[in-house]
């Protein structure tokens, strides 16, 4: 995907109102090969891929640096503006940090992060533990292999250790199209039973049925927020709106999802006792 674009002095850029914003998403429905209207709308979200990266990075190991993850997520950004249509149902602040985030998970994934020399010992210690194996009729101990390689024990430990191959969670095990990721044969201690899964169904339902009846700009606080992980400052940013007022908004839907939830309730044990 074509990246021309100059972001280095994005903190510059001047915020557009929220109509100034209105009137260049009209303009780019209706000339999508404009790439300078294009151009203009990722600058204008572009602290949404800082937002992004900023939560990502802490959970990453240090080889990826930010200035790579920023990559990762401009390209999803770009790929949210060229994407984005109204009919998504969705302001495009909620679309976007989905594309983002997701545009790096699945960069990260695809990398393998380890260095060359470290890949390199890995290979070693592995080629010592088939050679000693056969030669014992037995898997070899780590105090074997490494007087086998001449290096220290804990050495041999810490690069069986680096050794994300062996323990990654998104190996494939077993054979054919029946294949699944070790992630999904570990256990879930938090697990739900089949009855307690209904009801947290049920709860799930009743929820996004009540939240469907928020107004918009309620409804997106609501999803940035909680779903999101978005301070209230933050998602003041992201809709042009002071912090104190966001806080009033959520505040004001947080009692409407009350009396949403309440009324659903009520509704229901009505229709059991008739």
């Amino acid at each position: 995907m074509e990246q021309e674009l100059d972001f280095s002095s994005y903190n510059k850029i001047k915020r557009a109102s929220n109509e100034e914003l209105a009137e260049m998403w009209a303009r780019y429905f209706e000339d999508h090969e404009n790439k300078s209207l294009r151009d203009g709308l990722i600058l204008q979200y572009i602290y949404l891929t800082r937002y992004v990266v900023g939560r990502v990075k802490v959970a990453l190991p240090p080889t990826f640096s930010y200035e790579d993850l920023s990559s990762y997520g401009i390209e999803g950004l770009i790929d949210a503006v060229e994407k984005y249509t109204p009919k998504m149902g969705a302001r495009f602040e909620t679309y976007a940090l989905v594309r983002i985030r997701g545009n790096i998970i699945d960069k990260v994934r695809s990398q393998d992060f380890l260095p060359r020399s470290v890949r390199r010992k890995i290979r070693d210690v592995k080629e010592a533990q088939e050679e000693l194996k056969r030669q014992f009729g037995r898997s070899a101990t780590n105090t074997e292999i490494a007087n086998y390689l001449g290096i220290e024990k804990e050495k041999v430990e810490q690069i069986l250790a680096d050794d994300t191959s062996v323990t990654s969670i998104y190996e494939k095990k077993g054979a054919g199209d029946g294949d699944i990721e070790i992630i999904d044969t570990i256990e879930d201690s938090t697990h739900l039973d089949p009855h307690s899964q209904l009801e947290e169904k049920d709860v799930k339902k009743e929820l996004e049925d009540a939240l469907k009846r928020l107004p918009e700009r309620e409804r997106t606080i609501m999803v940035l927020y909680y779903h999101e992980n978005m301070t209230l400052k933050e998602i003041g940013e992201a809709i042009n709106v002071s912090e104190s007022r966001v806080s009033q908004l959520h505040a004001q839907a947080i009692m409407k999802l009350k009396n949403l939830l309440s009324e659903n309730r009520s509704d229901r044990l009505k229709k059991s006792i008739v």
